[in-house]
């Protein structure tokens, strides 16, 4: 990696990490305990920009880095996250790069993220919480998939208008 590509890599994770630090909220009222952020923005744009490497790796280092700071979730926490960002960061760009179409792009990376977190809460709940799979299947319908669409969704529509305000593409290839 380049000089250049490790300091904006860097300053991306830091701006995710202060991002998720600073603005959280819980956005279904059935599931407070799932929050939204918007630290999957700087590195949605880093990856549709800089590379999916990147993003992947920003990834990993912000999701271990939100498990050690919050102490939230601990390692499963941070795999989920990890599972969660990086599928969207990684259909979303690779998309991009195929299709040249950032709303498509942007709206495959929004529903692949809620399909894979229901099949990783399926996976991963139970390990957590110490339930069995029944208890965790009537969450998937009402709760996990319109968390992660909505949260997803907001997430992809700031990145989308946020890439029609500021050139990226000039400042970070």
């Amino acid at each position: 990696m380049s000089t250049k590509k490790l300091v904006l890599t860097s300053l991306f994770i830091a701006l995710a990490l202060s991002l998720s630090l600073s603005i959280y909220f819980p956005i279904l009222p059935q599931a407070p305990y799932l929050l939204y952020d918007p630290g999957d923005i700087p590195l949605l744009i880093l990856s549709l920009f800089m590379g999916i490497s990147e993003g992947i790796l920003a990834t990993l280092i912000v999701s271990i880095l939100m498990a050690l700071i919050t102490g939230q979730g601990g390692p499963i926490g941070a795999i989920m996250h990890f599972i969660a960002t990086g599928t969207l960061i990684t259909v979303t760009s690779f998309s991009y790069r195929k299709f040249k179409k950032l709303e498509i792009s942007l709206l495959l990376g929004t529903v692949s993220m809620a399909v894979i977190m229901s099949i990783a809460n399926l996976i991963f709940t139970p390990i957590y919480l110490g339930v069995s799979v029944k208890q965790v299947l009537p969450l998937i319908i009402p709760v996990i998939i319109p968390f992660n669409l909505i949260k997803a969704g907001i997430n992809s529509i700031i990145t989308y208008l946020l890439t029609k305000i500021i050139p990226f593409s000039s400042y970070l290839s």
